[in-house]
């Protein structure tokens, strides 16, 4: 038997693997993630690797493969769990070794080393209030008054001096853009440096100072949960209900336990909030990780993790796999959301990707949501996870807002033919009047839905996919899909018609509508083409968690988590849109859209509205949203899942085939059908195969796509299903121009 090993993960050369023969005595002491000691180079130094997989056979002439030296012995590191992980990955949603390695590893490029930063006011403890004045006086940049109050909170050291904050700390902290520091430090009311000269002591923020004031609902939640011997937990509360404090009970718990803690967040956007809220509890302690960040701070926040220099990180999926060797516990805030389900090879799921590393080191995993998944709260259930409940809102004068349904099909008879009800277009003049603060949800950017002929019917599609192209701002058409763009035509390409338009409405068209209804409101808008700047996000939230603006109009991304005190209306102004996106969880996530976009409004002191504007009024889902009752909308979609024999009451084991020759990517889907149904009826297993079939986009990037699907209860045998169509990929060339994927019970159909 030969082991496949990495010798150098820390440089990042996952591509890299050597092959080493596994003496009989070792045979029974290696096996995945084992780190071993290797002879390695011309002269055979003895370097240490991780074995990443088993062969029968070796590439090269098994007379010049070297042995295994010796087993290391002991607990599992960060990299043994990694790889153990990426293995257990590739076996069950399917991808190459490498691809799932360097989704648990990230590859670290050269870079230079990262000069961090540290800030404090520049003026004395004495001359603070007056400092403090003189920029509250300065109406001009609130941004720079929220800094200055922020740093001047601090009760300083001993000896009257301000504390030096990281930068990391400060942006999160105060909430201000890395723009509104550096004007601070230009105009002289913050110093920099360079080096690190105090740590500000944990817990001197007065917000939050000592410990969170809990409810007796939210203490019994962390009490329970930590005394509970099962290994994960789903919170379950209402929005509103307070389930960032019993996080952040759990999280000082675990930290005097000298455990460390992996935060995990949906959306960038919700980044700014959280992290904040944490630094203010547990200080320096507390690391960011996203996309955002360049390669350098990346690396940066890496190594401080595996100096055990943090106890908590937070951050989208990838935080997940951060290389701490004390993991205590994995905290998965809105676990319902479809960003933890990756897009690329592997298709891991992050909530199960976390419940195998939990069991690896013995932590515990926190899944909390107002709208679970119906496969976690079918868990919750049946016992196999812990379920504790927030059934009431946390603050006391915050109540749960009153929802009111808009039917579009009474509008339309009674000639109301704006995007706005008369409900809800009534309630935003109030709302406007009396100073409070609106947000508009609609989930599709863009200026129109697609662009047509009036004369003819044609409708305008990307020359590379088989999709509609978006119409945006400026003319201007553009493939979602692939990043085509072309200017909308001035007549029809295909009968020379001059009648061609838009149908349909985006968020820039809500945002214009907006304008010419209430001239005078002040408006933004968040969704992905408006937050392509490195911190064009944060300054959005940033400047309407200010009030600098009195309505925001966005996607999904205005309505996971955030709390914006003076809100009191939200208009959901499409219900409809994703209820009918022609897969199982189309229900479920309009469910959980409705009931998000709901607890925005009516947070703080001031009673919130909601108006849901639908087609569809009677629908289970609208109306379980409308009130707010997740029971009622669990026991209709569970039954629907049962009949269909979808998740959770099977698995779907999908495979997705792309080739530029559709009539070769049509042979070679036919031949895994062919293959999968041998193998079936071989073992006498049940399943059922679906397809293969046209993708719902059947063509895209200049590839043909076809899909195949395979229902079992069974996980074991999907596992084996996707290993027969491996090996029969390996048997037949005609697949060398195919691209197949794998997956597991995905979040959309494909």
């Amino acid at each position: 038997m030969y082991a496949d090993v990495i010798v150098d993960m820390a440089a990042g050369q996952l591509d890299k693997v050597f092959q080493y023969d596994v003496p009989e005595t070792m045979a029974q002491s290696v096996s995945i993630g084992s780190q071993v000691i290797v002879p390695f180079g011309a002269g055979n130094r003895k370097v240490r690797g991780f074995v990443i997989g088993f062969s029968e056979k070796t590439d090269y002439d098994p007379m010049k493969i070297k042995p295994l030296e010796s087993v290391v012995d002991g607990e599992l590191t960060a990299e043994n769990q990694m790889i153990r992980i990426a293995y257990k990955m590739k076996q069950v949603y399917g991808s190459t070794m490498i691809q799932a390695l360097k989704t648990v590893i990230p590859v670290r490029r050269q870079v230079q080393a990262v000069i961090r930063r540290y800030y404090r006011p520049k003026a004395s403890k004495a001359q603070a209030p007056a400092v403090l004045s003189s920029v509250l006086e300065d109406r001009r940049s609130r941004a720079k008054s929220r800094l200055m109050t922020w740093f001047l909170e601090d009760e300083g050291t001993p000896d009257g001096e301000f504390h030096w904050f990281s930068k990391e700390t400060v942006l999160a902290a105060s909430g201000v853009s890395q723009a509104t520091l550096k004007a601070a430090v230009k105009e002289g009311l913050v110093e920099e440096s360079s080096r690190q000269v105090y740590r500000r002591p944990l817990n001197n923020n007065p917000g939050f100072a000592g410990k969170v004031r809990l409810t007796d609902v939210q203490k019994k939640a962390a009490d329970d949960i930590m005394e509970d011997s099962r290994q994960v937990h789903l919170l379950f509360g209402v929005t509103g209900s307070g389930k960032t404090e019993v996080y952040m009970e759990l999280m000082a718990r675990m930290i005097e336990q000298k455990r460390q803690v992996i935060v995990l967040i949906p959306e960038i956007a919700l980044t700014l909030q959280t992290v904040s809220r944490f630094y203010g509890r547990f200080g320096d302690r507390v690391s960011v990780m996203n996309s955002k960040l360049s390669d350098g701070e990346r690396y940066d926040q890496y190594l401080r993790a595996k100096r055990g220099d943090i106890d908590v990180v937070v951050g989208p999926r990838s935080a997940l796999f951060m290389p701490f060797e004390r993991l205590g516990m994995i905290i998965i805030d809105e676990e319902h959301d479809g960003a933890y389900k990756s897009e690329k090879s592997p298709k891991y799921h992050a909530r199960e990707a976390a419940v195998w590393r939990a069991r690896m080191c013995g932590a515990k995993v926190v899944l909390g949501s107002a709208t679970p998944s119906v496969i976690s709260y079918t868990k919750a259930l049946s016992g196999e996870y812990g379920l504790h409940k927030l059934t009431e809102r946390a603050k006391k004068d915050s109540a749960l807002p009153n929802v009111f349904t808009a039917d579009l099909r009474e509008e339309f008879k009674q000639h109301n033919y704006s995007i706005f009800s008369r409900k809800l277009k009534q309630m935003m003049g109030e709302r406007l009047k009396r100073h409070e603060q609106i947000m508009l949800f609609l989930n599709r950017r863009g200026f129109a839905g697609f662009v047509s002929c009036r004369s003819c019917g044609y409708v305008l599609k990307c020359k590379h996919c088989d999709v509609s192209l978006t119409a945006h701002a400026g003319g201007i058409l553009k493939c979602h899909y692939c990043g085509f763009e072309m200017p909308v035509p001035k007549v029809c390409p295909q009968c020379g018609s001059k009648y061609i338009a838009g149908f349909g409405t985006g968020t820039q068209k809500v945002e214009q509508m907006v304008h010419e209804a209430f001239p005078q409101a002040k408006v933004l808008r968040m969704d992905k083409d408006a937050v392509t700047k490195k911190d064009s996000m944060e300054t959005i939230l940033s400047d309407f968690r200010a009030h600098k603006a009195d309505i925001l109009v966005g996607t999904q991304m205005i309505v996971k988590g955030h709390d914006f005190p003076k809100v009191t209306l939200v208009g959901i102004l499409a219900a409809d849109l994703s209820m009918y996106a022609g897969d199982y969880m189309a229900c479920e996530r309009t469910f959980g859209l409705l009931v998000q976009a709901a607890g925005r409004a009516g947070r703080d002191s001031l009673a919130g509205d909601v108006v849901i504007q639908t087609y569809q009024p009677d629908h289970y889902s609208v109306k379980a949203a409308a009130a707010q009752d997740y029971e009622a909308f669990y026991e209709q979609e569970i039954v629907y899942r049962q009949m269909m024999h979808y998740p959770p009451a099977a698995h779907i084991r999908v495979i997705l085939g792309e080739c530029a020759d559709e009539a070769v990517l049509e042979a070679c889907m036919k031949m895994l059908a062919q293959s999968a149904g041998e193998y079936i009826e071989k073992t006498q297993a049940q399943a059922e195969i679906v397809g293969p079939a046209n993708a719902y986009v059947s063509k895209g990037k200049d590839a043909y796509r076809k899909v195949l699907y395979i229902k079992s209860s069974s996980l074991e045998l999907l596992i084996r299903l996707k290993e027969n169509a491996e090996n029969c990929m390996q048997r037949e060339s005609r697949f060398r121009s195919v691209y197949i994927q794998f997956d597991l019970d995905p979040m959309t159909m494909y």
